[in-house]
């Protein structure tokens, strides 16, 4: 045994010279054998000796009693080490176990079954449950005295005062202001089903597929799949040629042989001759700080109010992890979304994904997208069309507030039906749900919250008819609603089942009707119709004539020819076609109603959206109170470009993105599509008089378009 009476940190000090070295190395003394020997078999007998057991051993040994003393010590020390490793293995051991037990003992309760109504066993504990009822009925109270005061100043009168009679609608939407109210119930009905949806736009507010509780094993697979998905984007937005090449619009195109090679997988959806890759990448600043887009890229409803013309649905399925510190940073989330191009025509596409947020430095934010694999047993699985592989975004912060965002865009599709002949270029040319149409519509919303979070008054509010900013807000956020609205009623999503009408030309008229129960819609039956045409003039031609109030009354048969003028004005952003405006029409017997109008125009398109609203319901918003409550039913048009080359070359321009697509000389791609209260009976049944002339409305609407932009007719 080795014995010195130095500090442990002598060793370290080389300096003192070569005679210290020498004395300390006489102070240590390594025993012999023997003397092991017989010094262990004493403190197997005795491991505390006194100085008399001490003294008799150092004169057999010939050690100093100190050294003997030492040795004790030491050894008992030693053991007491030993004694405790043991003790630590034991321990964790029986930790373990326990912890599988446990681990089994959760994934049986997962299964139990209550015996008495044969329901899945109540979690939580019943005060909880009480405290959570007690809760949820003083938000409704809360919510029904908030609409007993909107109703209050609608009538006059407080709400509780009224007989119980049928809802009372703002305006009778009759046929001159796109409804047919209650007329013309009599009749043969027609075969539509009627969908329950209690939402505006319909469509059923969970995702069609709900996973059951992820266990353990899954989730640290989960973190496994983000971790490695971000590594790989993180390659894909820092590395160009040859990985990323130009095509012919400017545009980066990934190189997929380059891309095989860099990170090869065992995939078995390339071997499907129906799959086919779409990936994208574009880079621009948009108007809002890194930290706020973080955070609106982590909140599913956020994330549907940024891109109300992309997203038709998100929902956040499960957190598998939370970020670090109460921020987004290590945050990981398994999340489902449904996107949409705007037109009945395309199918919807559904991501089941993992979405992961990683802080790289100061002001540098990853944010990336995986689809996740339900395991092969689940029915829902081998449904999937849609598979995203790794994409997403790099947000950097910028001196002056604003951000760079390079936005990557990488899915595999399985075309299971035939793309619509009309959209085939758009959808393969990644143009439709590419990375530049995401980074456009993510500019141009943040300009408009920019616009929303402005408190002056615009110069180009017409008169001073908003008085205040608050009356601003609301306006913008009635004509938010309004859009969103609008976009989801011509969703093809799995919530609208459309049925085409042969009609007026060889795609024929889509309606679907659904019963509405949303205090933001009319109550009653509500008929969507829509249909999709191409024209040979370029989409921002068609957008300046629709946008046009003079233009008007050429293409709105609803307005009989009368003249309208625009009475507010709120822009939404630098480019004059993204604003909303307020239009009254001139020589209409109905002086009470007002038309809210709000157009958006990118890059990848655009829209005009429209709805009539009555003039007491203009008045609460333009007061700055809240607008949630004031029905609409929006109408309205899609413009978007046909996807065709340009034949002057567009690619070599150095024009803007949006002169280069939307002004370009190729087609246009016009959906039309209205929105009309068949009856405020809930239980009523539609009628073919009512399919009838909703098709004639579309038909006649779509022969003045063309006629007004000299185009064909057929």
């Amino acid at each position: 045994m080795e014995y010195g009476s130095g500090s442990p940190g002598d060793h370290h000090h080389h300096h003192d010279g070569s005679s210290d070295s020498q004395r300390r190395k006489k102070r240590y003394h390594r025993h012999t054998a023997n003397q092991i020997q017989r010094l262990e078999s004493m403190f197997k007998e005795c491991p505390h000796p006194d100085e008399k057991q001490r003294l008799q051993l150092s004169r057999e040994l010939g050690l100093a009693p100190r050294q003997i003393k030492f040795w004790f010590q030491n050894r008992r020390t030693q053991m007491k080490a030993q004694h405790e490793r043991a003790d630590n293995c034991a321990l964790r051991a029986e930790n373990d176990k326990i912890r599988c037990e446990n681990i089994a003992i959760r994934e049986a309760l997962k299964n139990v079954i209550c015996p008495s109504c044969g329901g899945p066993p109540i979690n939580e504990d019943s005060y909880f449950d009480e405290q959570k009822l007690r809760l949820e009925n003083a938000q409704l109270k809360e919510e029904l005295d908030r609409v007993s005061s909107i109703a209050a100043k609608y009538i006059g009168r407080p709400i509780s005062q009224l007989p119980p009679v049928q809802p009372i609608h703002i305006s009778s939407l009759d046929l001159s202001m796109g409804s047919f109210g209650s007329q013309g119930l009599g009749g043969p009905s027609l075969d539509l089903d009627l969908l329950p949806g209690s939402s505006s736009s319909s469509i059923p507010n969970v995702p069609p597929y709900q996973p059951a509780c992820l266990s353990d094993m899954d989730k640290s697979l989960m973190s496994d799949i983000a971790s490695n998905a971000m590594e790989e984007m993180i390659r894909l937005l820092q590395t160009n040629e040859p990985l990323w090449m130009k095509g012919a619009d400017g545009r980066d195109v990934l190189d997929l042989d380059t891309y095989e090679r860099m990170f090869p997988k065992a995939n078995s959806h390339l071997k499907n001759p129906n799959v086919h890759i779409e990936a994208s990448r574009d880079s621009g600043v948009v108007i809002m700080n890194g930290l706020t887009l973080v955070d609106m890229f982590m909140d599913p409803n956020k994330w549907m109010e940024l891109f109300p013309t992309i997203v038709t649905m998100a929902r956040t399925i499960e957190v598998i992890s939370s970020g670090m510190m109460g921020g987004h940073s290590g945050s990981l989330q398994l999340m489902y979304e449904e996107l949409q191009v705007l037109s009945p025509l395309v199918s919807t596409r559904e991501f089941y994904f993992l979405r992961y947020c990683q802080q790289i430095e100061q002001g540098l934010w990853a944010i990336v997208d995986v689809s996740y694999d339900f395991p092969q047993d689940n029915q829902f699985a081998p449904q999937f069309r849609s598979h995203r592989l790794p994409s997403g975004v790099f947000i950097q912060d910028m001196p002056n507030g604003y951000s760079k965002v390079t936005w990557i865009e990488h899915v595999e599709i399985e075309d299971k039906t035939p793309v619509h002949r009309l959209y085939r270029n758009i959808i393969y040319s990644g143009i439709a749900f590419g990375a530049q149409r995401w980074l456009t519509t993510l500019q141009r919303m943040c300009e408009r919250m920019a616009c929303l979070m402005v408190t002056g008054n615009s110069t180009r509010d017409l008169g001073g008819v908003i008085p205040s900013p608050e009356g601003k807000r609301s306006m913008m956020k009635l004509a938010q609603r309004m859009v969103t609205n609008f976009c989801a009623s011509i969703s093809a999503s799995a919530g609208h089942r459309w049925t085409t009408l042969s009609g007026m030309n060889e795609i024929g008229v889509r309606v679907t009707v659904h019963k509405s129960t949303d205090p933001g819609q009319p109550n009653g039956v509500v008929l969507s119709a829509a249909t999709t045409i191409w024209l040979p003039i370029p989409p921002q031609t068609v957008f300046d004539f629709f946008k046009d109030e003079r233009k008007r009354p050429q293409w709105d048969v609803l307005s009989n020819g009368n003249a309208v003028q625009e009475v507010a004005h709120i822009a939404n952003g630098p480019h004059p076609g993204n604003c909303i405006s307020v239009l009254r029409a001139f020589n209409t017997s109905q002086n009470n109603m007002l038309i809210l109008q709000e157009s958006c125009v990118d890059s990848s398109g655009s829209l005009v959206v429209y709805c009539p609203v009555d003039l007491p319901a203009i008045n609460i918003a333009m007061s700055g109170e809240d607008p949630s409550y004031i029905p609409l039913l929006p109408s309205g048009f899609t413009i978007s470009p046909d996807g065709q080359p340009d034949p002057d070359g567009g690619g070599a321009s150095t024009s803007t993105s949006t002169s280069r697509i939307m002004g370009g000389s190729g087609g246009s791609l016009i959906t039309v599509a209205f929105q009309i209260l068949v009856s405020s009976l809930p239980s009523a049944k539609l009628n073919m008089e009512s399919v009838t002339t909703v098709n004639s409305l579309i038909g006649n609407t779509v022969q003045q378009i063309k006629a007004a932009l000299n185009c064909p007719s057929s």
